[in-house]
């Protein structure tokens, strides 16, 4: 592993702490800064406005009962505009945590001052454009200096890249695709996500002309298809395995999902695992409304008026599910997530190629309300795990993602104390 970004002043520092996001992670950082190198953590806060900062160190304190905060945790004053402010907080870092999206609009500037000035990056985009923009724009530097760009490491996609490691792990013989499902329950108060991940899928759903390109330009060849292929779903389809109605998931999981096993195919010479991610929307009067939704959406998000109309007004064309404010913290307790895999294989000694798969698993990966309990969780139970666990990490520096980072480390079994579960519901049988 690469040694680029030691004896720095911070082994961490939360870029954009005074986000919606970000005073979430602040909040994490602080409850788990025993688990650093040596029991402690040496971080700090940085973004724009100094007085905000300071605001969401004073409320972390506060909710935590601990008020040393205010003193033991330091502010970099930090602006996406101002490179020189980017490389100054990147030199004083081990591990630069970026909050700020949407990324494609804000998230290069932060990568390449981390690159440039020896500082690992972990982010928390489900952006297909800006992550696979990173990885061509940014890999080979980044392995050249040591540096680790790990992107997806939110809800958005460690549980669903994490899952198909920890699902390949527990299954003897020959896996070969997979199928995941989520499903989100909210409580008595409701839920809500805040309105900047509106703004991100609006503007990745009117760019998906410029992801084909990067693609072209990326120039993988297609995965080996091993085992039967995984067959395609309909649109909105019934679903026996989770006995309600399911639409394809439209969010980062698959490309990541499928850069990750290019990686374990190409690098480590395992064997691909095609997958399919899936969301659960319940019943028929959830189908209609879901696809009422959609077409209001395709509709205006096709022209810059429509998508400035969609910005404006995320909570009437979302029915209420984004909002400019997000959820209350009331909110966020009442939520949880599982996301149920569904994997079917070979047996050990069976031929893969031949014939059709004879054995199939099930397993889960349950938590907590997914934005802003478990995404705070999982980003920084990934950065705990790359100050702790360097020697299990890929050779060489570059931008990764989450699979390809930790499928050696013990991120699955750290979430698994911080109530973001992974487990076999049943094991492979024929």
């Amino acid at each position: 592993m690469a040694t680029s970004s030691t004896n720095r002043v911070y082994q961490l520092v939360i870029f954009g702490a005074s986000g919606f996001t970000g005073q979430f992670v602040v909040e994490e950082v602080a409850r788990n800064s025993a688990e650093g190198p040596k029991g402690t953590l040496k971080w700090a806060l940085a973004g724009r406005n100094r007085q905000k900062l300071q605001e969401v160190l004073d409320q972390a304190a506060e909710n935590l009962g601990k008020p040393e905060l205010k003193s033991e945790v330091d502010i970099i004053i930090a602006d996406v505009g101002e490179p020189d402010s980017l490389a100054s907080m990147s030199k004083q870092a081990s591990i630069v945590l970026n909050c700020v999206g949407p990324y494609r609009f804000f998230g290069e500037p932060v990568v390449k001052a981390c690159v440039e000035n020896g500082a690992h990056c972990i982010d928390i985009s489900g952006e297909p454009q800006f992550l696979e923009g990173m990885q061509l724009n940014y890999n080979s530097q980044a392995a050249k200096n040591g540096v680790y760009v790990i992107g997806s490491c939110g809800f958005d996609s460690i549980p669903a890249d994490m899952g198909v490691v920890y699902t390949k792990d527990q299954f003897k013989g020959t896996l070969t695709a997979i199928e995941s499902f989520l499903s989100v329950n909210t409580g008595p108060e409701g839920g809500s996500i805040h309105d900047g991940t509106w703004q991100s899928a609006i503007y990745g759903f009117a760019d998906q002309d410029k992801l084909r390109s990067l693609r072209k330009k990326l120039g993988h060849k297609p995965l080996p298809v091993v085992g039967a292929k995984l067959k395609r779903r309909g649109a909105v389809f019934y679903s026996d395995e989770v006995k309600q109605y399911a639409v394809p998931f439209i969010g980062s999981d698959p490309s990541v999902v499928k850069r990750t096993q290019r990686y374990l195919c190409e690098e480590l010479e395992e064997s691909p695992v095609q997958y399919s991610a899936f969301a659960a929307v319940g019943g028929v009067c959830s189908v209609i409304k879901l696809m009422f939704a959609g077409m209001l959406f395709w509709l205006f998000v096709k022209t810059s008026f429509g998508r400035n109309l969609l910005i404006k007004y995320p909570e009437w064309f979302s029915f209420g599910y984004f909002t400019k404010d997000g959820p209350t913290r009331k909110q966020m307790e009442g939520c949880s997530f599982s996301m149920t895999f569904f994997g079917q294989g070979y047996s050990q000694g069976q031929d893969p190629q031949q014939g059709k798969p004879n054995l199939k698993i099930c397993t889960q990966v349950k938590g907590p309300e997914a934005g802003y309990v478990a995404t705070p969780i999982v980003m920084v139970q990934a950065a705990i795990t790359l100050l702790n666990e360097s020697k299990s990490l890929p050779k060489e520096g570059g931008v990764y993602t989450p699979g390809a980072a930790f499928c050696k480390t013990s991120l699955i079994e750290r979430l698994n104390k911080h109530g973001v579960v992974f487990s076999v519901i049943s094991k492979p049988e024929a």
